[in-house]
């Protein structure tokens, strides 16, 4: 039956909508079902989009990941009856993503930044998670200008910098910090 209703084109990539805060159990439910019904032909990858964000807590860097589409699922699958019925009657499964019902492939750019962002994993993050925003007051804790007080122009959280105004001889002068180097007074 399920050679049947094979897509000839094959494996793609749909999206499901899964409870948030389960998609770890939820991947890992599916997979073990493909394999006791036999179906691993159908399936490819089943991935939970994520990037690594470096936080800094107490003066700490800590790199954790962080779910680029809470409650959303990649799965590579032939889409037929047998599978179509595996994955809705997994629990905490909502739906594939699509219009009236049916499932809609996801389109080769989407595929292809899904997959680039799956693949550079193990490269060091490249966003900082900066809690500061342009236009607030900061004092410098650390460093040269430590203990003096300025204004945000700018955060670059690709290089977890922040230029900050600080006053010298009665003119603003821009200063670029570490993200670090700064607190709220």
């Amino acid at each position: 039956m399920a050679e049947v209703t094979q897509q000839p084109e094959g494996m793609q990539w749909y999206v499901l909508k899964v409870q948030s805060n389960r998609e770890r159990t939820i991947r890992d439910a599916i997979v073990k079902r493909v394999k006791l019904e036999g179906l691993e032909e159908f399936f490819g990858e089943v991935i939970i989009p994520t990037e690594k964000v470096v936080e800094t807590k107490g003066g700490k860097k800590k790199i954790r990941e962080q779910k680029l589409y809470p409650g959303y699922l990649m799965i590579q699958l032939v889409l037929n009856d047998d599978t179509w019925y595996l994955i809705r009657d997994t629990a905490g499964v909502g739906d594939f993503t699509g219009a009236a019902g049916k499932p809609i492939p996801m389109q080769e750019t989407e595929i292809a930044r899904m997959l680039g962002l799956e693949l550079s994993k193990d490269v060091e993050p490249t966003k900082v998670k900066i809690d500061f925003q342009s236009g607030e007051v900061i004092k410098i804790k650390e460093g040269t200008f430590e203990s003096f007080q300025g204004t945000i122009e700018a955060v670059d959280e690709s290089s977890g910098k922040i230029t900050v105004l600080i006053e010298i001889f009665g003119r603003p002068t821009p200063v670029e910090l570490d993200y670090w180097q700064v607190e709220r007074p």
